[in-house]
C-alpha cells in the first residue's frame, strides 16, 4: 500500500474545518499542519503549525488552499516555489492576471493544480453533462439559472473580506453563485454577449447583493444567472433547461423534473449530496469535497490533470468578471 498523500491547509477558517472533516474520511490521505497568520489549529485538529508554508517542519505533498478568493495566486506561487502540488478552494482566483500567474507558476514548477468546484461530482450534473455533449436533448434554446441565497449582515461581519471587492471578489456572483456558474459554464460553455443588472440592497457591503445576468451564446441558446444573498429565507439553486426534446429542471443538483421525449429519467443521485447553501455557509456534506480530494491525489499519482484543472475552472471568474463589467 502506497504512503498516504500528506496535506497542508493554508487558511484556518470554517474552510479549513470542511477539508479536515473531508479528509479524514478518506484512506490514504493525510493532513499534516496548518498554515495560520494566528498559528491556532483548529479545534480537534492535530497538525503542525505554522505562519507560512517555509516555515513547517514537516513533509507534505500538497496544499489545500483555504483561504479568501483573492490570496489563492499568492498561495499557488508559494506552493509551486517549493514543489508542491496545490488544490484551491473555489474561485480560481478573482482576476485574469492573477490566475495567468497561478497557472504558470505550477505549470513551471511541474505541479498539478485543481480547484474545489465539487458540484461537478454530482452525479446528476455528470449526467446532464454527457447528454448535453452527446446531442441527446437536441437544439438548447435557454438555460435559466437561479441561485437565490440568504445570508444576514452578521454573515458579512464576521470577516472582514465578505463582500469584499479586494478579496472577496464581489458579492453572490463570485461568492455563493460561483460553484454554480462553474457547472453553467461546463455544460454550456461562454456565451458570446452578457448584459447584467447589479445593486446591493440590504446588506452594507462593497459588492451586490442581487443580480441578474442575460447570456446569449454562439449557437442561439439564451441563458439568465440571477445569484442573491438577499432572497429570505434562502432557496436551493434551480436550473432550467429548455430544448428541442423537452424540458429538464434541476435543484441542487438533482434532477427534480423531467420532460424530456423519448428518453426517460436518467437520475443517479442516489445518496449522493452537496451542501446547500442557500441559508448557511458552513458546509455538512462534504461528500463532494471527498470525490475532488481523492481524485485530485489519484491525478498526482497517476500523472494527468485532476478532474477540475485550472484551465476549465477559470471559466467561471471569467463569466462573473464579464458580468461585472456588463451593468446597464
Amino acid at each position: 500500500m502506497s504512503n498516504p498523500f500528506r496535506f497542508v491547509i493554508v487558511g484556518s477558517g470554517n474552510m479549513c474545518k470542511t477539508y479536515l472533516s473531508a479528509a479524514a474520511k478518506l484512506s490514504g490521505v493525510k493532513v499534516v499542519g496548518v498554515v495560520s497568520r494566528r498559528s491556532k489549529a483548529p479545534e480537534g485538529a492535530v497538525v503542525e503549525m505554522a505562519r507560512s508554508l517555509r516555515e513547517l517542519a514537516c513533509d507534505f505533498d500538497g496544499v489545500i488552499l483555504a483561504t479568501p478568493n483573492g490570496v489563492h495566486c499568492a498561495g499557488a506561487v508559494e506552493a509551486a516555489a517549493l514543489g508542491k502540488h496545490v488544490l484551491t478552494e473555489k474561485v480560481l482566483d478573482i482576476t485574469t492576471e492573477n490566475m495567468d500567474t497561478m497557472t504558470r507558476a505550477c505549470r513551471e514548477a511541474g505541479v498539478r493544480l485543481g480547484v474545489m468546484f465539487q458540484r461537478r461530482k454530482s452525479p446528476d450534473n455528470a449526467v446532464m453533462k454527457r447528454l448535453l455533449d452527446t446531442g441527446a436533448l437536441g437544439r438548447v434554446y435557454a438555460a435559466d439559472l437561479a441561485v437565490k441565497f440568504y445570508r444576514d449582515q452578521a454573515y458579512y461581519d464576521s470577516a472582514p473580506y465578505r463582500g469584499n471587492k479586494d478579496l472577496d471578489g464581489g458579492g453572490p456572483f463570485i461568492q455563493q453563485a460561483a460553484h454554480n456558474i462553474d457547472i453553467y459554464c461546463w455544460l454550456f460553455g461562454m456565451p458570446d454577449t452578457v448584459v447584467s443588472m447589479l445593486d446591493t440592497f440590504c446588506h452594507d457591503i462593497a459588492g451586490e447583493d442581487h443580480g441578474v445576468a442575460l447570456l446569449r451564446h454562439a449557437n442561439g441558446m439564451i441563458g439568465t444567472i440571477t445569484a442573491s444573498t438577499a432572497c429570505y429565507p434562502g432557496f436551493p439553486a434551480r436550473l432550467a433547461i429548455h430544448a428541442e426534446k423537452g424540458s429538464v429542471v434541476m435543484e441542487n443538483d438533482v434532477i427534480t423534473e423531467w420532460h424530456v421525449e423519448g428518453l426517460a429519467n436518467p437520475s443517479e443521485t442516489g445518496d449522493f449530496r452537496v451542501h446547500n447553501g442557500a441559508s448557511a455557509a458552513a458546509v455538512s456534506d462534504t461528500a463532494g469535497h471527498e470525490a475532488i480530494i481523492a481524485d485530485f491525489v489519484k491525478a498526482v499519482r497517476e500523472g494527468r490533470e485532476p478532474a477540475v484543472p485550472a484551465d476549465s475552472a477559470r471559466l467561471a471568474t471569467e463569466l462573473v468578471l464579464r458580468i461585472y463589467g456588463s451593468t446597464v
